[in-house]
């Protein structure tokens, strides 16, 4: 198992990534510097967890923050 801690403006989660989800989705969990994790919200305690269903690489909009406004892309959220 496979802890990661997730940070956005509602607060901090651990993100959950068991054997078989890290399997599937290894290179963007090393190598993502920003990630969007999907998967099942379980509270426990006053803390929160992510059981990860679907992990995918967004560091690319990280780089389009760096372009000048002018040259960014929308971002393709499904």
């Amino acid at each position: 198992v496979i802890f990661i801690t997730l940070e956005d403006e509602t607060g901090i989660s651990n993100v959950i990534v068991w054997r078989k989800m890290y399997e599937r989705f290894r290179r963007a969990v090393i190598a993502g510097r920003a990630l969007k994790v999907t998967g099942r919200v379980q509270r426990e305690s006053g803390v929160t967890h992510i059981i990860a269903e679907h992990i995918e690489d967004i560091s690319s909009m990280l780089d389009d923050l760096l372009r000048p406004e002018s040259k960014r892309q929308a971002p393709s959220f499904p």
